[in-house]
Parts: C-alpha cells; structure tokens; sequence
C-alpha cells in the first residue's frame, strides 16, 4: 500500500515500491473491467437475452474471477479501498 500516491489529481509512483505501485494500478484496471462486464451479464440476464446454461457458466466465472482478484490483492497486500482511485471532480473509479 502507499506504492501509488495521488498528488493534485495525478498518480505518482514510489520508485522504492515499483512492483507494489504497477500491481495496485494493474488490478484496479483488472477490476474496473471485471465489474462493467459483471454489470453487463446482469442486464443480459434480466434481459431474458441468456439460457440458463449460459446465467450458469456466466456466473460461475464471475464468480471464479472474484476468487482470482481477492487472492491478487492478498499477494500484494492490497485491500478493496486501494483499488479505488479517486478521479478527482469525476469522483472515485469506483
């Protein structure tokens, strides 16, 4: 944590945490994609647009890439919070 500092609206990486700071900004891209995509399987769903063969699969590799991103974070001692970046006057990420 504290590998990638906001100063006026830009992100700065510490040079000393490199790995740390090209992590935390990897998984937050990994987990902007990973919810538009979770919000888009959700309005197919309710959409009727899907088999239930299909909701199932879909599901299961939400699901699956839920796990996937918590052990990440786990790897590179992140918590949910350091995945948020605020965007300044367009307000946090996520």
């Amino acid at each position: 944590m504290g590998a990638l500092k906001q100063d006026k609206g830009r992100l700065e990486l510490d040079p000393e945490n490199a790995e740390q700071g090209l992590a935390q900004l990897v998984l937050t891209l990994v987990e902007l994609i990973r919810q538009l995509v979770e919000r888009h399987a959700m309005r197919r769903v309710e959409g009727g647009s899907l088999t239930d063969e299909e909701i199932e699969k879909l599901g299961t590799a939400l699901m699956n890439l839920e796990m996937k991103m918590e052990e990440l974070r786990e790897i590179f001692d992140l918590d949910e919070e350091d995945l948020n970046i605020n965007l300044g006057p367009l307000g946090n990420l996520m």
